[in-house]
């Protein structure tokens, strides 16, 4: 199965994605999502997490790799933007710690040995100064079956899908 690439122009469309996203997650997902700053991550995360039925905000932190927001499934979010040795992500077991949960992670191109091989891959990036490109890569059956049904549920709610080629 190829990526499936969606539009955003706003934070608020970009939210709407993650969250559908979101309501399809189970234990053991691990989300890995590529862009650079200011592409949506954190948003695209936000809507994640409402999907997931988190109430508390998810936010991009500065100084703490990993934080854990709970709701129907917890939502381990880590920002590896600051890390500085690979062989740190190691040391945070990251799969190993949201198995109960849903694991996101922003910046994963700083540690990809270290990242399960099996996830689903988020890249955002810029289409221009309002909007955005969201695709989404499979790595394994399970995100193949994901992308399907995100796929036919955006379909249904008529949100954005990219006409242009990735």
């Amino acid at each position: 199965m190829g990526p499936l690439t969606l539009s955003s122009d706003s934070p608020a469309a970009t939210r709407r994605i993650g969250a559908r996203l979101g309501r399809r997650l189970r234990p053991g997902d691990v989300l890995l999502l590529l862009g650079e700053l200011g592409t949506g991550k954190t948003c695209f995360t936000q809507g994640v997490g409402r999907g997931l039925g988190v109430t508390d905000q998810v936010k991009s932190s500065s100084f703490v790799l990993v934080n854990e927001y709970v709701g129907r499934l917890k939502l381990y979010h880590a920002d590896l933007y600051r890390l500085e040795d690979p062989r740190e992500v190691m040391d945070l077991a990251l799969e190993e710690t949201a198995a109960d949960g849903v694991l996101a992670v922003e910046w994963p191109e700083r540690a990809w040995e270290e990242l399960p091989p099996e996830h689903l891959l988020v890249r955002l990036e810029w289409v221009d100064e309002r909007r955005r490109r969201l695709t989404f890569e499979a790595r394994g059956r399970r995100y193949e079956e994901l992308v399907r049904a995100l796929e036919r549920g955006t379909a249904r709610a008529g949100l954005g899908r990219d006409k242009r080629p990735a």
